[in-house]
């Protein structure tokens, strides 16, 4: 080739943008990346590139000078796609994603004599070449799979060997979560006949490394390595998809790594160290070089861009994955380093002489990719909503923030969501903070309906050594422990049901009708009847709960004559706060199949509960289903109504509160019916079984198993409660169910005042205790999460304190005072916006 002719490029990208022309709602599988719009503005940069065509392109590459999109060819049409290029004298084709590459698109454009950017059809079909690797076998029989999966000692990854779009790979997180993966991509087809063959791998732990290869077939020169996050919600949650963000710079690697590739910008390094000490050079020579010799030497030369997933484990670097393909979003966040001309690195590897071409990077900078999706994405999902971008596309290529285009499309001047994965936003700073803060700013100026996107991404190389002032995380205390369990990494994350809650506020109260007398976000919800027409008609209030992943303790128990119970306690409760007696329940039992033995045992319960809190069970719904239970499962919902005498004060009466005001806590039962996600996790690292004698009764005479123990009732405080408030002695209350003290007592609160507690003020039950050991739990996370002693808290007047408690003493109830009201702001900058501050959490052992 020439090497200083002109050039008429063709980009071969995806194919996720012709999902305009098919229904409006569209499925898990087909893919939508935005490297093609990364790809094409880096190539279009070229002095070399005279005119680049996308196919078929999205509404982000068409409007890139010197780009031209190709609509109506798809990657799959390999004779439509060489006539174009004849007919438009391309002299370059660069492929974007791998199945093209797979299917053997290289051969149609090399035996016309147009130069190609990519490996051969069997140089596609990549193989380990005694490289380091997990342990794994390959199935393509279920039968034989299945079998396999029982007799592993150890955690798996499940992995679709065909094109999955990025989201074939499965990390369950137990025996009966990987036999249910199994099924999904063996014989329901969850990812179509990419899971005819399946691989069951040895699951790694450690830091997990992309490198993207530019490769010649002798010489190998790599990109710095970056790190995405695969799941779809914060904190690593939910399934896998194609990648919801990336970030690289010095935080993705050891000091060794770092220095091997001369990158200055150390100042996060210390809170990513690996476990392993290991350069970049070292994985050329461990995993990179012996692949590419290995597949020379077979006479099967990979001339191409080579994506390496890898694993930093304590006994050195180890490959996850290999594809063919630029990576996604990692394009998005390398190629705004790069300061090579590409175009120039592409023909060399096509030419053979990598050896003599530089593939340098910015190396004082880091960047971060924040990926924007359809609402319902990695599963079905609605295209064609309008998308607003309030800053417009970057035109100066100098700048330093960047949106790349994915599911888009331009329709009549119109720019609309054509997929999964719609747009992303990039940002490129001397420090990693910065980029962080940018690439957020930059997202947040697009906006379309039902757009979500993560808002953690690089939270790995910030905590805990920086206070980002995107995602701040807590504070540790002098008691925080390394490695310690939190209700986030065992799959709850508060803080998303927080945001879910402020979401759709404005949504629920588009509904609002004569009568709506609050949003959502209290702990019941209020209907006045006399404002909706009916004259001296009571304020009803409404509560709805479930007992949550408590269930799977009684169903492992086999002890279900006590969850019922729990139900009502968790719904009676709440509207409790609200001033409300509770005079009906109802409930919905869903299960796998109706056991009557098992269901008489939970409606006894609820029955109990009902009785306790004295309101009727006037209903409720069995629901039997198969498909979305496992054999011996069940779950449970129940609902409360409770009413407000006309002319009687609800609560809480925010009005009346003031500094000095005296915060009391009643005693809970134990757990209760929160964290139990966690608790689940830390029992399970503690290697007991629930049939096991709870560790945290030390006498003898009173014995009783951990399952037994964990499934005590949830205190109803209904009757001596309410007792109190008909003598106007309570101006509020809260319920300390999930978000545990940290999160519910301001919710009772004025935005003026916060509840400053004494921890030394109650004696922490040695349940919590426990959890918190074993667990390695960190103080603050235990109070965000868990009750911790406290079932229910209630704010008096100072002078109404001894009758206050000779009420709910009087009642049977404990009562403590724990804490006063004070001035919000007063206890302290850090907490200065916190409506709960609890002293001396560093004394809880």
């Amino acid at each position: 080739m020439d090497t200083e002719r002109l050039l008429h490029i063709l980009l071969i990208g995806n194919g996720g943008v012709s999902v305009i022309l098919q229904p409006a709602i569209k499925r898990r599988g087909l893919t939508d990346v935005g490297r093609e719009h990364a790809l094409a503005w880096k190539l279009s940069q070229s002095p070399r590139c005279e005119k680049l065509y996308v196919a078929p392109g999205n509404g982000g590459t068409g409007q890139i000078f010197k780009v031209e999109n190709v609509p109506d060819l798809q990657p799959n049409n390999f004779a439509g796609l060489l006539a174009f290029a004849k007919e438009s004298r391309v002299n370059l084709v660069v492929v974007g994603p791998e199945a093209p590459l797979v299917a053997g698109i290289e051969s149609t454009f090399r035996g016309a004599g147009i130069p190609f950017f990519g490996p051969s059809e069997m140089a596609a079909r990549m193989e380990r070449h005694s490289i380091p690797t997990a342990k794994y076998r390959n199935f393509s029989v279920y039968e034989d799979a299945k079998k396999y999966l029982d007799e592993v000692p150890y955690q798996v990854v499940l992995k679709a060997t065909g094109i999955a779009a990025g989201k074939g790979v499965i990390i369950p997180m137990s025996k009966d979560h990987a036999h249910a993966a199994l099924k999904e991509i063996m014989v329901e087809k969850e990812f179509g006949s990419a899971g005819d063959e399946v691989v069951i791998e040895e699951h790694l732990t450690g830091q997990e490394l992309s490198f993207l290869s530019f490769v010649d077939g002798y010489t190998i020169k790599s990109l710095p390595p970056a790190e995405d996050h695969k799941r779809i919600f914060d904190n690593d949650r939910g399934p896998n998809t194609g990648g919801m963000g990336c970030y690289t710079g010095s935080h993705v690697a050891t000091k060794k790594l770092i220095g091997a590739q001369n990158i200055t910008n150390t100042e996060f390094c210390a809170s990513r160290i690996c476990e392993a000490d290991i350069s970049v050079e070292e994985v050329q020579q461990i995993i990179l070089q012996p692949t590419i010799d290995g597949m020379r030497a077979e006479r099967n030369v990979f001339k191409g861009l080579l994506f390496t997933g890898i694993m930093v484990t304590s006994s050195g670097p180890k490959v996850l994955e290999y594809n063919t393909r630029f990576g996604d979003p990692e394009t998005q966040t390398l190629l705004p380093l790069m300061e090579s001309d590409l175009v120039e690195v592409i023909l060399a590897c096509i030419g053979g002489y990598l050896d003599t071409v530089d593939v340098s990077y910015n190396t004082g900078f880091s960047s971060v990719t924040v990926v924007a999706c359809s609402g319902g994405y990695p599963g079905s999902y609605k295209t064609g909503e309008p998308i607003t971008i309030a800053s417009g596309l970057p035109k100066d290529t100098n700048s330093q923030t960047y949106i790349f285009h994915a599911g888009t499309l331009l329709s009549s001047g119109t720019l609309k969501t054509a997929g999964g994965r719609v747009i992303a936003a990039t940002a490129v700073a001397s420090t990693l903070e910065t980029a962080i803060a940018n690439a957020y700013s930059t997202i947040s100026t697009i906006t379309f309906p039902g757009m979500h996107y993560r808002r953690d991404i690089a939270h790995r190389a910030l905590a805990p050594a920086s206070s980002s002032s995107f995602i701040p995380p807590a504070k540790p205390s002098s008691a925080h422990k390394p490695n310690g369990l939190t209700y986030a990494s065992s799959g709850v994350s508060i803080t998303n049901g927080n945001t879910l809650v402020s979401t759709i506020k404005p949504l629920v109260a588009s509904t609002n009708i004569p009568g709506s007398v609050a949003s959502i976000g209290s702990f019941g919800g209020p209907f006045d009847l006399h404002l909706a027409g009916y004259p001296n008609g009571p304020r009803l209030v409404s509560g709805m709960d479930g007992v949550g992943t408590k269930l799977r303790i009684a169903q492992r128990m086999n002890k279900h004559d006590t969850i019922g119970i729990d139900l009502v306690a968790m719904c009676v409760n709440d509207i409790l706060c609200e001033g409300a007696t509770p005079f009906q329940f109802m409930d919905t039992y869903s299960c796998n199949k109706l056991d009557l033995d098992v269901a008489t045992e939970v409606i006894k319960g609820i029955v109990n509960g009902c009785k306790e809190a004295k309101c009727a069970l006037i209903g409720g719904e069995t629901a039997e289903m198969g498909d979305v239970y496992r054999e011996g499962e069940y779950d449970l919902v129940g609902s409360t109504t409770g009413a407000i005498a006309y002319g009687k004060p609800s609560l809480p009466r925010k009005e009346d509160m003031r500094i000095g005001d005296v915060v009391l806590g009643l005693a809970s039962s134990g757990c209760h019916s929160n964290g139990f996600s966690l608790i689940q996790k830390i029992v399970e690292k503690s290697g007991l079984r629930y049939t096991d004698p709870a560790p945290w009764i030390q006498t003898s005479a009173t014995a009783t198993t951990i399952g037994t123990e964990l499934l005590v009732p949830t205190r109803i405080y209904v009757t001596p409660l309410l007792q109190a408030i008909e003598r106007n002695l309570i101006k509020g209350a809260a319920h300390i169910t999930g978000g545990g003290l940290l999160e519910n007592v301001p919710r009772c609160l004025p935005s003026h005042l916060a509840a400053e507690l004494d921890s030394s003020a109650w004696e922490v039950p040695g349940v919590f205790r426990w959890l918190k050991q074993v667990g390695q739990v960190d103080a603050v996370e235990m109070a965000r999460v868990f009750n911790i002693g406290i079932g229910m808290v209630v704010v008096v007047a100072k002078e109404d304190v001894e009758a206050v408690k000779e009420v709910l003493e009087g009642a049977g109830e404990k009562v403590m005072g724990i804490g006063t009201l004070v001035e919000r702001g007063t206890a302290g900058a850090e907490k200065k916006e916190a409506g709960c501050i609890i002293k001396g959490l560093e004394m809880w052992v």
